[in-house]
């Protein structure tokens, strides 16, 4: 038996004891948590993973069901928009008396530049909008706007890939490719993640703007061009068509698959096989969805297809409306490259583009509502960012303009869910940085899956031994005041 006195601290018979206690605990401690590591390991799939475009089940009920995606790319200047700062008056032309992040220092000046456009309360909600959008005053009980967006980051491109992509920097999948990821489509006979271009140069970043990234490539935006053939070899030449093109892409889909069964781990070789057969059953449906022949003239005089400015446009927008109707899941229309950054002249370049898009936008919302899809369908307005309460270029009355602002700035959205003729968000007296309510893009995103009954965080892909989300670990939240009750 032992004694007390050889316990006694320091001699060798303690230090025996109480070292054999203490490593007997460390071992089962280092025995548990090795167990649990072994539990909770991911084990690699068995056998090739298959990706597809089909109806997938939301882990919660879902309000919205397909999106429709406006996207401004340049910066649509808040200040003359959205965001009205009638005492900004008393100090047009005088120094802007705080601190001021310029992205273009050459051109920069320090004169507050007070909106020289009138704001008046729109629809019976009150909201006040520019004069320069008249068309969207009308449908103004019907959309939320955000008046306290913000990426932070004050360059085109990382700015876009936060709103695109959830992070500023590139390679990751966009917006579209997570929810048809995420959902897949109801439409077998078009692709899930539509990309609607303008007939001008493509948005800054290019096909980075749909891009799937690391995602399986099956969840890439298809193209469809703003010109006759809007899709580029759907149609097959005349001796190929009807029994011909039958046996050939008979033939075509046994090489294919003998060549999958191969290489079945190569996800990219399965999404080109889906998009042969995808094409083949778009020469018909894509014909008929892009057919604006089909609506009444009433219509596209709605959306503005009777006029030059808006023709366009508007036959895009309407374009939209007809694809999400036959089950598409996510459609972004774009504007041309830097229609809205407007560095200079903007007394005439922001009503050249507000008039290009003011009456399809406005007129998508209406048209949406009057057929009984706004409901589920989310409508997104809005770019990577804002602009400054300063001159910029200040050579002239004629030749000012704005330069970007991230910190603070505006966009809308209607349908699926969100509240109608409601206004979140402040920024401060100068329209410089979002100060209540604010809405970073990973909270928008967060709560945008939250409406197609998507949680986040949940929605992962295995990448590198880790899963990777559009949100990536950072603390976004669903901004719930956004919601309808």
């Amino acid at each position: 038996m032992t004694s007390p006195h050889d316990l006694a601290v320091g001699s060798r018979r303690h230090f025996m004891a109480t070292s054999a206690m203490s490593l007997g605990s460390l071992a089962f401690s280092w025995m548990q948590q090795q167990e649990a590591w072994a539990a909770e390991q991911i084990k690699p799939p068995i056998g090739p993973q298959v990706f597809d475009t089909t109806p997938k089940i939301p882990t919660a009920p879902p309000r919205a069901k397909a999106m429709i995606s406006l996207w401004m790319q340049g910066g649509p200047s808040h200040h003359d928009l959205f965001d009205p700062k009638p005492e900004m008056k008393k100090y047009d032309g005088k120094v802007f008396p705080g601190e001021l992040k310029q992205d273009n220092a050459a051109q920069a000046s320090s004169k507050v530049f007070a909106s020289p456009w009138k704001f008046s309360p729109s629809g019976q909600c009150g909201m006040e909008l520019s004069e320069l959008l008249p068309h969207l005053q009308s449908v103004a009980d019907d959309i939320c706007l955000i008046r306290s967006m913000k990426t932070g980051v004050n360059n085109h491109g990382q700015s876009i890939r936060a709103l695109q992509g959830g992070r500023i920097t590139g390679g990751r999948p966009t917006l579209g490719s997570w929810m048809t990821y995420g959902l897949g489509s109801e439409a077998d006979n078009l692709p899930a993640f539509v990309a609607l271009i303008d007939p001008g140069q493509l948005p800054v970043l290019g096909v980075e703007n749909w891009s799937n990234g690391w995602l399986p490539s099956i969840y890439q935006g298809t193209v469809i061009r703003p010109t006759e053939p809007r899709i580029l070899d759907l149609t097959p030449p005349a001796h190929l068509k009807g029994l011909a093109q039958t046996k050939s892409l008979e033939y075509l889909e046994q090489l294919n698959s003998r060549h999958v069964g191969q290489f079945s781990d190569v996800s990219d070789l399965q999404a080109r096989m889906a998009s042969y057969e995808l094409a083949a059953k778009m020469q018909m449906a894509a014909t008929d969805a892009l057919d604006l022949s089909q609506e009444t003239e009433a219509t596209k005089k709605m959306y503005g297809i009777d006029q030059k400015e808006t023709t366009d446009y508007g036959s895009r927008c309407l374009i939209a409306r007809r694809l999400i109707e036959r089950g598409v899941r996510f459609v972004q229309v774009y504007t041309a490259n830097q229609l809205w950054d407007s560095h200079g002249r903007i007394t005439t370049l922001l009503p050249n583009a507000c008039k290009k898009v003011d009456q399809p936008s406005a007129a998508l919302v209406a048209d949406l509502k009057q057929r009984g899809l706004l409901d589920e369908t989310v409508v997104h307005w809005g770019g990577e960012m804002g602009r400054l309460p300063v001159v910029q270029n200040d050579a002239g009355p004629d030749k000012i303009g704005r330069d970007h602002n991230t910190y603070g700035f505006s966009m809308w959205v209607a349908g699926g869910g969100f509240r109608e003729g409601y206004v979140h968000g402040k920024t401060d007296e100068w329209g410089h940085h979002a100060i209540e309510g604010v809405v970073n893009h990973f909270d928008y995103h967060a709560t945008l899956l939250h409406l197609f009954g998507l949680e986040h965080d949940k929605l992962t892909f295995r990448r590198s031994d880790r899963d990777q989300t559009l949100t990536d670990g950072q603390p976004a939240q669903i901004v719930r005041e956004l919601l309808k009750a």
